[in-house]
């Protein structure tokens, strides 16, 4: 699952770089994930809307519902 993870991670990442922002992968525990926002997105006041509407539902979506994404900082 870790490998489908990043894969889709990296699918996800030119939404975030084209806002001038990036994400980086900081663990990946089973079915937790710990991402840190980078450039404009880890400012954002819409970063936990981008990690739970976005990176976490398309990871439930296309890899396994039970993931969950948290954000470190």
């Amino acid at each position: 699952m870790e490998e489908q993870i990043k894969a889709k991670l990296e699918q996800i990442r030119p939404m975030l770089q084209a806002d001038g922002g990036d994400l980086e992968v900081v663990e990946i525990d089973g079915s937790l994930v710990k991402v840190r926002l980078k450039g404009a997105c880890g400012g954002c006041p819409h970063a936990t809307m981008t990690i739970k509407q976005g990176i976490e539902r398309a990871l439930k979506d296309d890899v396994d519902e039970s993931i969950v994404v948290e954000r470190v900082d």
